[in-house]
This record gives C-alpha cells, structure tokens and sequence, in this order.
C-alpha cells in the first residue's frame, strides 16, 4: 500500500509533527487552511470516517482529546477552533487515510464548503 499518511506515521515521510503517542500522530498540514491547521491522524490505516467501526471507537474518541490538547498547546483552545472529517470524493477527503484537522487562529464561517 501506498499512502503518505502511513508513511509519516510510520517516519518514512517527514513532517512537522506537533504531537504523536502510540496511536496518533499530528502534524500541521502543508497546504493549511487557516493559521493553525493540524491533521490528527491513526497511526493504524483506516481509509477514512466511514471505516470506523466498533473496535475504533476508542481511537476515534483518542483523536478528539488529542485534537482539544493540540489546540491548547497552540494556543487556540480559548477563541475556539473547527475540526472537520471528511469522507469521500465529494465530502473533500484527498488522502484516504482518517484523518481530522484542526483549524483555528481565525474566524471560521458558516456554511463551511
């Protein structure tokens, strides 16, 4: 399998990682979306929101605590901050990989798309 997201889990791929554990690891995304976008990713290859099943719900919920720990770490807790999982083509998901951002420093809008 070939996926960037593996890779950089795995450390085969660099990047600017901003926490990681046994499960997750996050990272700022290159191509960010606002002043502070962070991508929490499993380190375990689940191809994205709708793979998540009963024996992921753990994880699922220890990317939500990471992402809240990232945003404080950052300095974004306290104004506020969106995460976004998106599935599919159509939802905006380019890496199919679970993934989660963390967008924060400015103020986001509504609709989001």
């Amino acid at each position: 399998m070939n996926c960037v997201f593996c890779d950089i889990a795995a450390g085969r791929r660099q990047a600017a990682i901003v926490y990681e554990d046994e499960q997750v690891v996050a990272f700022h995304d290159i191509n960010p979306q606002a002043p502070v976008h962070v991508l929490v990713i499993p380190r375990e290859h689940i191809p994205g929101p709708l793979a998540i099943a009963a024996p992921h719900e753990a994880l699922a919920g220890h990317m939500l605590v990471v992402a809240g720990q990232v945003a404080q770490d950052l300095g974004i807790a306290t104004d506020g901050y969106r995460l976004v999982l998106n599935q599919g083509t159509l939802g905006g998901q380019s890496v199919f990989h679970l993934h989660l951002h963390l967008l924060g420093g400015r103020r986001m809008r509504w609709p989001p798309g």
